[in-house]
This record gives structure tokens, sequence and C-alpha cells, in this order.
């Protein structure tokens, strides 16, 4: 079967979102979902019992303790407790969540699967999704502040021959603010319908890129390079190849090197090849399908994403690199400003070098980066001076859907004291 081709991919931006209230309607799935376990667990005082939850089987769902480190501008935590209640549900199985920050909290509710309904592992490691960009990005950075990469080099320049004569040039700059005009690569179908029949096939990388530049570049007017930000995987794709053609490395063996082993995030990982597993203690993923079937997604060969959303990690693990990536100990502290923390001067523009800028509004700036994949959503946020940080993985049954999951609006709005909509 060749690989399908969509016009485009919707954008991993849903804190966007948030803005225009946008709710995604509940559908009745499956029965299982209706039959509730909560786990909160965090770092102080227990938890209040909570109420039956509609549908379970008899009994009260029951909190385990429930600790916070909290001072006078703490995380509310009666707010995150909140948030997680009554899962799964109709959208959610699961959700993981770390508050840090001035204070700390970090909670789990759910099921670890649904057959079983055993509570939900607060230590799981999940598909992170695009988050693997903002990893990707801090590699790029390393290596030009080591000297090896010129942003404002050529794709052209480092791996000649990538691209035709069609193209003009392309920055790496360009590449990591999503305005090379790259076109879109080559999927396996999409994630809700042929995108799972075609779960365990491989597409490489460079096939996906082969692909899109097939297509030629965006064309129209102020469709050149660095006049339009586009989100999608092809442009962190080609990062990915850049960075083992520059560095003569696999692209995971740098990330292992450079940034997991030194921030000691010891159970992040990328899968080896086109293994479709998730190695280690893990809560299974489940994507509701086109035709209205609830598919375990857990198993997923995604080695077309590998540097723009192959990576596999915990919410402990992913605090540790949003943490060190923020004070300046992964990327040095000028670049990380120049690069990360500031915008292109591109109308509509809201993505730098791997991460996207959130205005919440009362002179409150919101930094993070969001990933989807099947069964799973993610999201590393943090306030510029690290005030308040957040990490979730919430095991939504339509991850990639363009409006955001429930759960997961809940817990940002609770984390980052966003007004309701």
């Amino acid at each position: 079967m060749k690989p399908y081709t969509p016009a485009a991919h919707p954008a991993e931006l849903p804190l966007s979102l948030l803005k225009h209230g946008f709710r995604r309607p509940f559908t009745a799935l499956t029965a299982a979902l209706a039959a509730a376990t909560l786990s909160l667990v965090s770092g102080g005082a227990s938890a209040p019992a909570l109420a039956d939850t509609p549908g379970a089987p008899g009994a009260a769902a029951r909190a385990a303790p429930a600790r916070a480190i909290q001072g006078a501008t703490g995380p509310n935590v009666p707010a995150l407790e909140k948030a997680l209640r009554g899962l799964p549900d109709k959208d959610t199985t699961a959700a993981l969540v770390r508050v840090g920050g001035n204070g700390s909290w970090h909670g789990s509710a759910g099921v670890r699967d649904l057959p079983s309904h055993r509570k939900a592992l607060e230590n799981a490691r999940f598909r992170a999704g695009s988050t693997t960009k903002t990893v990707t990005a801090a590699l790029v950075l390393q290596l030009a502040a080591e000297g090896r990469i010129d942003l404002d080099g050529t794709v052209q320049r480092y791996l000649p021959g990538l691209l035709t004569g069609a193209f003009q040039p392309l920055t790496v700059r360009q590449l990591l603010t999503f305005t090379s005009g790259l076109q879109p690569g080559a999927t396996l179908g999409p994630e809700n319908g042929e995108g799972y029949e075609n779960r365990f096939k491989t597409l490489t990388p460079e096939a996906v890129v082969a692909a899109s530049v097939a297509k030629g570049p965006y064309r129209g007017p102020g469709e050149g390079p660095g006049k339009k930000q586009r989100y999608d995987n092809i442009d962190y794709t080609v990062l990915g190849l850049l960075i083992e053609k520059v560095t003569g490395d696999s692209y995971a063996h740098q990330a292992a090197v450079r940034i997991f082993r030194p921030t000691g995030m010891r159970h992040t990982s990328f899968p080896v090849g086109p293994d479709p597993r998730i190695h280690g203690p893990h809560n299974r993923g489940y994507q509701k399908l086109a035709d209205g079937r609830l598919v375990d997604a857990t198993e997923w060969n995604m080695s077309d994403r590998r540097a723009a959303g192959d990576m596999i990690s915990t919410t402990a693990d992913l605090e540790k690199f949003l943490v060190a990536l923020f004070r300046g100990k992964i990327v040095p502290q000028p670049l990380l400003d120049r690069e990360m923390f500031t915008v292109p001067h591109i109308k509509g523009a809201t993505m730098s070098a791997g991460l996207q800028r959130y205005d919440a509004g009362h002179g409150k700036i919101i930094w993070l980066k969001t990933g989807a994949r099947p069964g799973y959503n993610t999201m590393l946020a943090a306030t510029r001076d690290l005030s308040r940080t957040l990490v979730y993985s919430v095991n939504a049954v339509d991850a990639k859907g363009e409006q955001m999951n429930p759960v997961a609006e809940r817990i940002t709005r609770a984390a980052f004291a966003l007004p309701a909509q």
C-alpha cells in the first residue's frame, strides 16, 4: 500500500483553543469507560474522600493519600484534584500530572487498562509526541553553540541533494520556526482510520521528506521561506536528518548523551527502529476510530516521526527537562533567549524554536509544547521564571483531534489559574 499523503496536518497547538472556549462533544464509546478508578498521589495532606462515580460498579472511587508542597502562591490543590475526578470518562481513560514552581503537586487518575480497571500508574511511560520537537530544537541549538551548525546556514549546504532546484535557500532557523515553506510529507494514513490498520508498517523519515520534496514548496503570495509560519512535522523531520549528518551519529544517541543523561532523564528513550512497544510500566492508550470503534492503540510503529515525535518519556523526566532547559543548563542562556523565547516577526506566528508562546492575559505568558500520538496527549509548559510549571500526560481517546481534550483543559486551567470559559 502506498503511503497516504494528506493535504495538511492539523497543528498540535491545543492551548490556543482555550481562548475560544472550544469543547469536544461527548459521545458514548463503550460501557467499559463507565467504570471508574481514581488515584491522586502527590508530594503533604490527605485528599478528601470522593463521591461515588456515576456508573462505577457499586463502590465509591477511592483516593490514595494526595500530598502537596504548597506555599502562599503554590498550586490550587482542590482545583487540580477536581480536574482529575471522574476518570475514566467518555474522552479520557487516565491522566498523569506534575505541577511545580512555587510549590509542587503531582497526581494521577483513571485506569491502567480498560479490561482490568487497575488504577493508573503515576510513574507510567507514554508516547510524548511532539514534545520531542523541543528536544530536537535544543540539540540543534547546542550544535550551533559549538559552531557545528550555523542557524543562517542552508539545508542545501548541510544536506546537499535533499532539495530540488524548485526550492529557494532554506535556513536551519526557518526549519526551527516552521517557516521553511516545506509541504507535509507522506504518512500511513489518518490515525482514526487507515493509519490504525497500517500501524505496524514502517515509513522512514527519508521517505517522509522525499514525498514532501516531490510536491515542491508552497506557492503563492507570501509563501516564500521565512514569510509564513505553518506547524507541521516535516521541518523537524529534516532537522533530525541534519543532526545525524552533522554529528555522524544517530539522532536517538545524540539526544541520550546530550540531554537525557545529563539531566537525569533515566526513563526517556526512543524506540529501536520500528519497535511498536512501550517498554517498562505504562498505561494503555486507546483510539476512537472514525467508524465509532474504540481500539487499543498502545502498540504502534512511530519510526517515521523520530525527531518530530517518537520520544517515550514520563512526567517526572519531562519536568526535569523543562526546568533544566529554562534555566539555561541545556542551551546557553543568550541563545536560549534569542531562539527559544523569541517568536519570529511574522503575522500570526506563535511558535519559536521548539516552543509555543501563549498569552494568557493579565501579563501572564506561558511557554509550552504539546504532543499527540494515538492514545496519548502530552504537554510541558511553564512561565519564563519557572514560578509555575506543568507536565501532563492524558490518555485521550481522540488525541489527534482538533479540539482540546476536556481533562487536559481542566488541568491546564487549574495549574495556571486561568479563568473558566
